[in-house]
């Protein structure tokens, strides 16, 4: 009997195509999807309702909200600070909507960078800029650097015992690319720390109170995960957690 994969949901980003409005995902994430966490990955554009949300999730075994240059206006955690460009408004409000509506159904949800950033504030967090701060540069590498040096940018972190992460990685020490200018303020209550980076940045939460489980990191294991074991094991995690869930779709699903 063919073991069946479970679907997991990637959110897409809203992007100019040849003048007109697009929406995007980058393939690393759609490959990490498929090719180390053993899934389906379903791109779900968030050009759309937030009342669709619960239609989609119902049709989904996980949810991913991946990483992008685009930041969340402070407005959805309360701030009157004025929003940094870019930002994407649509995926704002669609991302809080799926969040509630994985963990009303009881399925897991996983976040990369910005998909962190979501997490914390739809589950009632703040977020803060380092822009301007003395952090920004351990946890950015200069604008004008190529993708690779981008992603070469990186720092240790200090993963606490007993959580998730350290459960994922063996590790109680990593070494993670950082390429990220928003970071956590205020903790979610709902959501404990994984792990911590320079400045006492938060580089890791999960779910404290969910029925499945609510998993995000703040850097990128979706670049190149073959050098690095505890990216892998992002994405192992993230495999078996969705298979742990899997709720088949029957009339999709039926063998002949």
């Amino acid at each position: 009997m063919v073991e069946r994969r479970p679907v997991i949901g990637v959110i897409a980003c809203g992007r100019p195509v040849e003048g007109e409005p697009a929406q995007a995902v980058k393939h690393r994430y759609l490959e990490g999807v498929e090719r180390f966490a053993g899934a389906v990955p379903l791109i779900i554009p968030s050009n759309q309702s937030a009342q669709n949300a619960a239609d989609i999730v119902a049709r989904l075994d996980a949810v991913l909200l991946t990483g992008s240059n685009s930041n969340i206006d402070p407005r959805h955690y309360g701030s009157e600070s004025a929003a940094q460009t870019p930002v994407d408004s649509t995926r704002d409000t669609l991302s809080t909507a799926l969040i509630h509506a994985a963990i009303a159904a009881g399925k897991p949800v996983f976040g990369i960078c910005r998909g962190l950033q979501e997490i914390n504030v739809a589950l009632g967090g703040s977020l803060r800029d380092m822009r301007g701060t003395g952090d920004a540069p351990t946890h950015h590498a200069p604008d004008d650097v190529s993708l690779e040096n981008m992603f070469g940018h990186s720092h240790p972190i200090t993963v606490m015992a007993d959580t998730p992460l350290a459960q994922a990685t063996g590790g109680d020490s990593l070494e993670v690319n950082s390429v990220h200018f928003q970071t956590i303020d205020r903790i979610a209550p709902d959501l404990a720390v994984n792990a911590t980076g320079p400045g006492d940045i938060i580089e890791a939460v999960a779910s404290t109170a969910t029925p499945a489980p609510v998993f995000a990191v703040q850097w990128h294991p979706e670049w190149r995960p073959q050098d690095r074991p505890h990216d892998l094991a992002f994405w192992r995690y993230v495999g078996q957690t969705a298979r742990t869930h899997y709720q088949p779709a029957a009339a999709a699903e039926q063998t002949k």
